[in-house]
């Protein structure tokens, strides 16, 4: 879990509306892939992934959840994107429709690449990011976790929880907006049993959010 805690615990940014934006960083970003996203991914992977000694019968009984693609990949990408991008959206609805009766801090605004090679760089650190929480957030603590956890609702709220507050370092918006978020891409993954279509999801929508944020 270190991992994904960082700025977890700041929620100095829950008050008042946050001003200003993020400017994009082509160095900073391949700084952040380089040293943290693939590192890290290696390393869960590396957890993840059935030992290389065991048979290949073992390595069949462990490994529970299919890492192929298939065709429940195609059917979750696309429930998974649009239930995302309305979610933020209507999420974003109902807070300016009650924003004169609530103080409710709004993410700044995120601001984009302005030429090809920091497109490039932020789509590898999209996906990857994506990739790395949902193979935290969905593969282990819902997947991997079957045997010691048989019932799937306390491994869902458990991974929703948990994904909620590792985004807190955003304010309370982006709690509510990963609760949300995490339900549904928990749901689809027990669902599809699948990786691919959820994570493939999850980095669409964060390109998606660069791409909105910044107009």
């Amino acid at each position: 879990m270190v991992l994904f805690f960082p700025s977890a615990l700041n929620f100095t940014s829950i008050g008042p509306p946050i001003q200003g934006s993020i400017s994009f960083s082509i160095h900073a970003e391949i700084i952040r892939f380089l040293t943290r996203i693939v590192p890290s991914l290696a390393l869960l992977w590396y957890i993840i992934i059935p030992g290389r000694n065991s048979d290949r019968e073992n390595q069949e009984k462990e490994q529970l959840i299919p890492l192929k693609f298939s065709k429940g990949d195609l059917f979750s990408l696309g429930i998974a994107l649009t239930g995302l991008i309305s979610i933020v959206h209507g999420l974003s609805f109902m807070i300016n429709l009650l924003y004169p009766y609530i103080n409710f801090a709004l993410p700044p605004k995120i601001e984009a690449p302005n030429n090809i090679y920091g497109w490039i760089v932020l789509v590898f650190t999209c996906l990857a990011s994506a990739y790395l929480e949902e193979s935290y957030f969905r593969y282990y603590l819902i997947g991997k976790l079957e045997k010691e956890v048989p019932k799937a609702l306390p491994r869902l709220v458990f991974s929703t929880v948990l994904f909620s507050i590792c985004h807190s370092y955003a304010g309370l918006f982006a709690i509510i907006n990963a609760a949300l978020a995490g339900i549904l891409l928990s749901l689809l993954f027990i669902r599809f049993k699948s990786l691919h279509g959820i994570g493939l999801a999850h980095g669409a929508y964060n390109l998606y959010v660069y791409l909105t944020s910044s107009v």
